[in-house]
Formats: C-alpha cells, structure tokens, sequence
C-alpha cells in the first residue's frame, strides 16, 4: 500500500477512495477466502460452526454479538478481527475522530479542509489502532463510552459549553472507522445501553443534547455469557434487536478437538524444551473438563472453562519438574502428577449445593477418578463388563491377595519407580499387549496408569498419603480401614 500521500491533493492524485470499515472488512474477508489466508488462527473446534457465522455476519456488514460460557475464546476471536482491516489509511493529522480526508465527520476536520484545501496534511495510522475493546463494568459512564463537555478545556480555551470543541470524547468515537468490542455486556447498566442505541441504529451519537449529531462509523462487536449465566443483569430487549447477529459459541465437541487447544495454549516449556506429556494423559487431563460438563456436583449454567485444563496441565508439568529437580532425574510424568492438579481444578469449578457439601477437593479427585477410567477403558478391556475381560487382570490380582504391595511417594527416584512396578506380576504383560508403548518410559506410565484405573473399578485398594499413593488387595485395604486388624477381640471372634 502506498502510504507516501501527505497531505489531502496527494492523496487525490493517489486515486484513493473511501469505504465504511465494514465494507473493508466485507473485501478483505472476501480476499483472504480466495487466498486461502488463515485469519482465525489458533481457534480450533470452531471450523464448522462458529467460524462461518462469523464470516456471514462481516460478509453481511452486520454488527454481531458472541454468545456463549466462559472459556470459550470470545475475546480471542474478536481480537483477530483486526487482521481483516487495512494495514494503514489515511486521516486528517490532528482529528480525534480518525477523520475521513475526503469525508470528514468532526468540527476540526472540517475545519482543516475549509481552511487549508489540498494542503491539509494527512497521516497514515495501522490497523492495530483502529481496535478498541472495554471490559463492561457496573461502574462504566456514558461518559467513557460515548463522551462528555470538559469544562476545564472550555475555560482554558474560552469556548462556549454549546462549542463542539469543548467535548471530550469517549471510548466509540475514537474508534471511528474502526472495531469497538464490549465484553460482557450484560454487566453494562441499562442505562448506559441505551446510550448504544442511536450508534447502534442511526449510526450516530449525541453528546448531552448537543444539536449536532455526529455520525460514526464503526463495526460494533460484543461478547455475553448467556443472560441466565448470573444475576448480575441482561441485554436490555431494544439493544439485542439492534444487534444483527447472534452468533453462539460452544466447549469443543471432543477429547482429541480439547487436546489439541490444551497442547496450543498450555506452558509447557521446562529446561528449554516443551516437557514429554504422553498423550493418553493428556487425553485424561481433558476428559476432566468433559466430566465436569457433566457432573451433577458443578453448576452447569456457569460452564467449565477451557482454562482449566490448560493450567492444569501446567500444574501436571510443574509436579513432575519438582521431582526431577529432588531426584535429578530426567522429567517424566506420573499418574500421581494428575491429583497434584487439584488446585487447578476447584478454583474453576463452581459447583452446587450437592458439591459444596462435598467438598471441592473431594470433587476435583472424583472428576479425575472418573477421567482415569473412561480414557483407561480406551486402551485397555473394561473388567467390569465380560468375564474374558476381568481374567485380564487376574494375575495382577492375586499377587495383591498374596500379600503384595506398590508404594509410590511422589519423589520416588525413576529407576526405584521402575523396579516397583516391574515386581507386580502380569501388569508389564498386559501393558505390552494393549497399550503397545513405543519407549520403555512410557511403558512404567502405562504401568502406573493401570493399577489407578483397577482401584477405578474396584479391584485394588488405594491409601493416599499427601506425598504417596500405596496399592493394595481390595479386600486387605477395606479391613485394615475398619479397623478388623488392630481388633483382636473381633479377630478372636471371627476366627
């Protein structure tokens, strides 16, 4: 783009034309489709669903509104929108308004051109200034938005309060010919929403009833949770028919879809390369957030956020990191790293009456109990449906119903790690045969990963410690934690 103009006759003999920002959108849309331009990257799981609507909506110049949870990269979506206008276009140097060298909508820009013609200078601004986004808060002002009379600058300019000069404008017209997003709009007052009707159908503001109207061009983008999400307030019924587009986002719609926005987002970089995360935990990590989806303890109104799993696949990492540093081993992951992601999991989980009385941490371990199985069930036979199935497992179990035991502290070195599990009789077999590990390191997490998932189905007994997990036989743990062996007269009895 030529971008050498000056002043307004250069700009003329460039043979530039003007265009709303939402027909420059609607071209470049357009363009970028032709071209094959990928201009929502990163945005996965929306291919097929959100994506399009999006596209209808710029390529009907709508205004348009994104519905949906929390997590569900609203804002990511609309903070891309940017990459659809210009690189740069020219205004009038000086104008608050962004103002249309050929066009200009403000009194200082009209101004200029009446006074100064074609020598009136120009500048180029990039796209990147053209993007305007406000959090919607209870304490948000017409004022912020819209604009105000500054009194102070009509006294230190002695102007009159009636002079358009004197007004100090707000967050929207400074996005003239530009993107302005609203997050969260139900959090905006009603008041203050009626304040977006006239920009929003007239396409023009009114400042405390000045006579002048100024009419604004500017692609309006909002973002909402669905009005029952909270009570904190609703889309006043006038402003949501003047939105053109309803456009509703969702979670992803499968384990592999969350897996591979997890693996996008999440830190994983330790010691300067990304940690080796096997990928039937992560397929564990984001079978939680599917769980919750669906969990009668979690309150399904205020969804489950994406970001929870991925800071829980941080925390995933960040245990095993600690372990390598204690025992300066190289950093694998284990099963107990999955319950060192608890903190992750219930400061994102609003639950209901029924999981406040269970507890939060208590919740967070069941949904990742429940996660353990189902991804289990994939890889290896469900004990608990066919015979054949169970005598799977039969070797393993009876050398737990011989006496046998697993200890498995947290800051166990890995080649003591190894050689625990490799004394369980049968579980190397079974692992070999089903889950057919590529490296022998991912062979001891399949290890692992079965005996939590026998404890899943009942099969082996589990004793948790803060720092250590120790498997048992079923029948051995459910003794000891009532009390049988350190009862001889019970024992007596029952011999």
């Amino acid at each position: 783009m030529d971008t050498s103009a000056k002043t307004l006759g250069a700009l003329r003999e460039s043979g530039w034309t003007s265009k709303s920002v939402k027909e420059e959108l609607r071209l470049n849309l357009i363009r970028s489709m032709k071209d094959g331009t990928e201009i929502f990257k990163g945005i996965k799981g929306y291919e097929k669903t959100v994506l399009p609507q999006i596209q209808h909506a710029l390529l009907s110049r709508h205004d348009f509104i994104l519905l949906g949870l929390r997590g569900q990269a609203k804002t990511k979506m609309i903070r891309l929108l940017p990459r659809l206008l210009d690189e740069y276009i020219p205004t009038l140097k000086g104008s608050e308004l962004v103002d249309d060298p050929l066009d200009p909508i403000s009194s200082f820009g009209k101004s200029l051109v009446k006074e100064m013609g074609d020598d009136a200078p120009i500048e180029w601004i990039h796209r990147d200034q053209r993007f305007a986004e406000k959090l919607a808060t209870p304490d948000t002002s017409v004022a912020d938005l819209i604009g105000d009379i500054d009194p102070i600058k009509a006294a230190t300019e002695k102007r009159s309060l009636a002079d358009e000069l004197v007004i100090n404008y707000g967050l929207i017209p400074r996005m003239n010919r530009g993107i302005f997003a609203i997050n969260e709009l139900p959090d905006l007052q009603p008041r203050i929403q009626v304040a977006l009707l006239n920009i929003m159908q007239e396409r023009d503001i009114q400042i405390r009833g000045f006579n002048i109207r100024i009419p604004l061009d500017v692609l309006m983008v909002f973002s909402a949770n669905p009005e029952d999400y909270t009570n904190r307030g609703n889309i006043i019924t006038p402003l949501k028919d003047r939105i053109d587009s309803q456009i509703i986002t969702h979670y992803p719609k499968t384990i592999d879809i969350g897996v591979e926005i997890t693996s996008q987002e999440a830190w994983a970089g330790r010691n300067g390369k990304d940690a080796e995360v096997p990928h039937f935990i992560r397929e564990i990590v984001e079978q939680i957030a599917f769980e919750a989806r669906q969990s009668e303890y979690v309150d399904q109104k205020s969804g489950v956020s994406a970001r929870m799993t991925i800071t829980a696949m941080e925390q995933l990492i960040s245990s095993a990191e600690r372990r390598s540093i204690a025992t300066g081993d190289p950093l694998t992951i284990r099963i107990c790293d999955l319950y060192h992601m608890v903190p992750a999991l219930t400061g994102k989980l609003e639950l209901v009456y029924e999981g406040e009385q269970e507890g939060a941490v208590s919740v967070a371990k069941l949904l990742i109990g429940k996660s353990i199985n189902t991804i289990f069930k994939k890889y290896f036979p469900d004990p608990q449906k066919k015979k054949e199935a169970s005598k799977e497992y039969q070797q393993i179990v009876q050398w737990f119903s011989q006496g046998g035991t697993v200890e498995l502290p947290d800051s166990l070195t890995q080649a003591e790690y190894q050689k625990r599990l490799s004394a369980v009789a049968g579980l190397e077999t079974l692992v070999k045969k089903h889950a057919k590990p590529t490296k022998a390191s991912e062979a001891y997490i399949f290890m692992d990963f079965v005996l939590d998932a026998m404890h899943q189905n009942s099969m082996l007994g589990r004793d948790d410690l803060d720092d250590s997990i120790t498997y048992s036989d079923m029948v051995g743990s459910m003794l000891g934690s009532i009390g049988f062996e350190d009862n001889d007269d019970f024992g007596d009895s029952f011999r």
